[in-house]
């Protein structure tokens, strides 16, 4: 039997016309937990819309080689089809099967995974909603080419409100019924939502850091702190255990700091990467955030391919919370991307906060 770790890496692509695709990278090992290394392998993908074992929107195989750390590495998105999902319209699942030994076509099913969010780039492809935002100064703006004056079934959901003729109301229940809208004075047929949610956007500067991943069309992500909190630093508190801090994806590093700390405790004295983000504090305009926490896998992935915008990282080895087994723990290059698992004890591995809104 075959088994498979894997961690799904989504990354947007910017380029008009090139096709979208996201990266995913599985370790795997065999039954007896060995590493299957430098070996070519056959890898089955399947995208299930709705459920685990719902309908099969997308299927693609391919023949990668694993690499000296049983790490297989390809891109999903080169199959016909996938540039049509819609993305926005329902939750989706990777399906994950693998074969190893020849014919490459006899497949061990390793599981399905959940894709929690999806890039903008890909949702925005293939969504039927023509809404778009901007932001300028406090006031959030609903771009659309047409608001649907005069019309008794307006296009973009929206209709005159009927008496001063210059604000509008949204009328469509999932958009928050009653919710009003006012011309926004720019003449180019933007309107302003009054009484809408917060939008922020990646690069901006918020809650003690600057944002470098969004979802919910904005309203949540995730914050980084504008510097290093380590450049020399161990993951362990100087004892080898099990701490089961095994989550991944967007939001995981918090569950896997708060386990860390409880399982490492005050250790040996000497601090560590998961209490040096826990008991970082920064104060901005009479308000402090001390919910910082050391990123998933996941997370670090994300936070490496902002790393430009964000800021302050060095070309070395940055610790991520996702724990590999007893002695190491995974981290990821800032020059090169690759992520890997190191002993916990390493030093010389730096330490950036995040936090999560």
């Amino acid at each position: 039997m075959i088994s498979i770790i894997a961690a799904v890496f989504v990354t947007t692509i910017l380029w008009a016309q090139a096709p979208q695709k996201m990266s995913y990278q599985a370790v795997i090992r065999d039954a007896g937990g060995l590493l299957v290394i430098n070996q070519v392998i056959g890898m089955e993908i399947n995208i299930h819309q709705g459920s685990e074992t719902g309908t099969i929107v997308y299927t693609e195989t391919q023949t990668p080689t694993t690499n000296a750390n049983g790490l297989a590495s390809i891109e999903i998105g080169n199959g016909a089809g996938f540039d049509t999902i819609k993305w926005g319209n329902d939750s989706y699942f990777i399906e994950a099967k693998t074969a190893v030994v020849a014919p490459l076509t006899t497949y061990t099913i390793t599981g399905v995974t959940q894709l929690l969010s999806v890039p903008y780039a890909l949702n925005a492809s293939t969504s039927s909603d023509t809404t778009m935002w901007k932001k300028n100064g406090n006031n959030i703006y609903r771009v659309t080419g047409n608001v649907g004056i005069g019309t008794t079934t307006p296009a973009a959901k929206l209709e005159v409100d009927g008496t001063s003729g210059t604000s509008l109301k949204v009328v469509d229940g999932n958009q928050g019924t009653g919710k009003v809208l006012g011309d926004d004075g720019s003449g180019t047929g933007n309107v302003k939502w009054i009484n809408g949610p917060s939008v922020h956007y990646i690069g901006e500067i918020y809650g003690g850091g600057i944002v470098f991943y969004v979802y919910d069309s904005g309203q949540h992500g995730l914050i980084a702190a504008t510097g290093d909190q380590g450049n020399w630093m161990r993951w362990y508190a100087g004892t080898y255990t099990n701490t089961m801090a095994f989550a991944d994806g967007v939001g995981a590093g918090k569950a896997n700091t708060a386990i860390i700390i409880a399982n490492q405790g005050y250790g040996d004295g000497a601090t560590y990467a998961a209490r040096l983000c826990n008991e970082y504090t920064v104060t901005i305009g009479g308000v402090t955030y001390g919910d910082w926490y050391l990123p998933s896998k996941f997370e670090l992935n994300l936070l490496y391919l902002q790393r430009d915008l964000v800021g302050g990282f060095t070309i070395y080895n940055y610790w991520s919370s996702t724990e590999g087994d007893f002695n190491n723990a995974w981290s990821q290059y800032f020059d090169d991307s690759y992520q890997h698992s190191y002993d916990k004890y390493m030093n010389g591995i730096h330490v950036r906060a995040i936090r999560s809104f």
